[in-house]
């Protein structure tokens, strides 16, 4: 049995090629990375809605920019992305012999190298993406009204009806490449390695001595000589001290995913939730509609949002008024709070209300 598994844990001497273990160690890396960064910037949001909200809002795009910025200069700078290189792994171009391979820190080729960024960056953002669409739709097919006739709820239903089965195939096919690579067929773990035209080997001696005599080369180089070159030498210095800037923080950082891991596992799901929770506001005040309040109708049977007569009557449960369903439906949505005191709410805490007339 040894000799049969030795190939999973060893590499051969000749291709170079790093184990499985190493591989998946490096994929999960920056899997971690994400939603550690992410509950950090819904705390401080929580905790001031004004000066981080926007950091929440839009994190989807700064961490899809900054990650960027950092692949871009790891695929450039050691030929592979920062988890790679973190693992003491390069991306190698397909065709390339072991005696004609280019050093690491030559970087990838244009081609390579953008087709890399694009499968890197590019593809996990539009799934994250289209996760939270799915997510949306389902709610909206929850919560909607539409008759289940129409078109639009059809079609929505069979988009979500065909997604699992979709995403199913997507990370089988994953799987099965994965197996191919333990068992010896295939010289890619991923199959979007093979897209990108390159596979991932081990840096050699060579490579970690370049990597730690380029930077003072660089240093002996002389200045360009016209304004457009040192325009040019001034931005890419820029965006390389933000890329190595952020790649030295995600490499401190990467030694306290293992605490983050526990310390918002499920043993500790009730700690994090009274520390974190917000505290119970107070009920709302009482506002008289007799009273010139913009806020409110004067006569009762009017929605506060249309100014018309209710249609639809529906409660908001988390401040007990009531509204249209179509416009406290949208409103929530959009808002994610009553358009009455602004407490934070969800679609969930609509609550349709039924007379006796109906």
């Amino acid at each position: 049995m040894a000799e049969h598994g030795a190939h999973i844990t060893t590499a051969s001497v000749v291709d170079d090629q790093p184990s499985i273990f190493e591989v998946v160690a490096q994929d999960s890396l920056m899997t971690a990375v994400r939603p550690a960064l992410q509950h950090v910037v819904k705390v401080l949001a929580e905790s001031n809605p004004a000066h981080y909200g926007f950091f929440w809002r839009w994190f989807d795009e700064i961490f899809t920019l900054l990650d960027l910025l950092l692949q871009q200069h790891y695929l450039s700078k050691t030929s592979a992305s920062f988890s790679e290189n973190f693992y003491g792994l390069k991306r190698v171009v397909m065709g390339d012999t072991h005696k004609f391979q280019r050093l690491a820190s030559a970087g990838l080729p244009k081609k390579q190298l953008w087709k890399s960024i694009m499968f890197l960056v590019l593809l996990p953002y539009l799934k994250v993406k289209l996760e939270k669409l799915v997510s949306s739709l389902r709610e909206e097919d929850e919560y909607s009204i539409h008759p289940p006739s129409s078109h639009r709820k059809r079609f929505y239903r069979a988009f979500l009806a065909a997604y699992p089965f979709v995403n199913m195939a997507w990370e089988g096919w994953f799987l099965v490449q994965q197996l191919r690579y333990i068992l010896g067929k295939a010289q890619h773990h991923s199959p979007l390695l093979r897209l990108a035209g390159v596979r991932l080997g081990r840096l050699t001696v060579q490579d970690i001595q370049a990597l730690e005599h380029k930077p003072f080369e660089a240093s002996m180089k002389q200045p360009p000589a016209s304004v457009s070159e040192k325009i040019k030498s001034t931005l890419k210095k820029a965006v390389g001290g933000v890329a190595l800037s952020l790649s030295t923080g995600l490499s401190v950082g990467v030694f306290f995913l293992q605490f983050l891991e526990w310390w918002y596992s499920s043993e500790n799901q009730e700690t994090i939730k009274s520390l974190t929770a917000l505290p119970t506001p107070p009920p709302p005040v009482h506002l008289d509609y007799n009273s010139d309040s913009p806020l409110l109708p004067k006569m009762k049977t009017v929605c506060p949002l249309c100014r018309k007569t209710r249609v639809n009557d529906t409660v908001l449960a988390t401040s007990g008024y009531v509204f249209c369903y179509r416009c406290v439906f949208s409103y929530v949505r959009s808002h994610q709070a009553c358009p009455i005191t602004g407490y934070p709410t969800e679609v969930q805490h609509l609550i349709k209300l039924y007379s006796p007339e109906n």
